[in-house]
């Protein structure tokens, strides 16, 4: 099934823009620009959306300006409004069970104690869409775990990082004309495709 949505979660407002919990909106405004998308705020989604095409096909990026822990209202007013199948949907968020620099792509699953993801699950009443997880690995104290997602990565962090949305944008291709199980294994499998 091709995708017809993008969702890139994160924190809106100058503030959190270069925070590690911001790498969706990252995402989201990288594949804009290299497509001449061009973001507007959306009052009725809750965020800010752009249209692009891309390969004959057209989908919509959404970056909710609700703040991360209520990303469900954005995503699932866009999602009812245009009808859209779950599976026609993938979020792109933050991820600190993977190091800087990993990209995974997957389908289904738990939220993994991320808010965001949390959120969209309980408002779609479902955990079956597509996840981008961008690596940001963890702080040494669990505890502390607020504090490093709302700061930003340090210099050598931001290069994997970099890395990690290069890599994850080159998929979108496949991602968008269906070939899910081509793009997962472009994308998760390391030291292949230049990866």
């Amino acid at each position: 099934m091709p995708l017809k949505l993008l969702v890139g979660l994160g924190n809106p407002g100058q503030e959190y823009r270069s925070h590690r919990h911001n790498v969706g909106f990252w995402f989201c405004d990288a594949l804009a620009n290299l497509h001449a998308g061009e973001f507007k705020t959306t009052g009725k989604f809750f965020g800010e959306t752009a249209k692009i095409s891309l390969t004959n096909l057209s989908f919509h990026l959404l970056k909710p300006n609700t703040y991360m822990n209520n990303s469900g209202q954005s995503v699932q007013s866009l999602v009812k409004f245009y009808q859209l199948k779950l599976d026609e949907i993938l979020v792109i968020h933050d991820d600190l069970d993977l190091s800087p620099g990993v990209a995974k792509l997957k389908f289904g699953g738990g939220h993994g104690g991320h808010n965001g993801l949390r959120d969209i699950i309980k408002a779609l009443s479902s955990k079956d869409f597509y996840r981008l997880r961008l690596g940001i690995g963890a702080p040494v104290d669990r505890e502390k775990v607020a504090d490093f997602v709302l700061n930003s990565p340090s210099k050598s962090e931001l290069e994997l990082l970099q890395i990690a949305l290069k890599n994850a944008l080159n998929i979108i291709p496949e991602m968008l004309a269906g070939e899910t199980d081509k793009a997962m294994k472009i994308l998760n499998t390391k030291g292949k495709n230049g990866l």
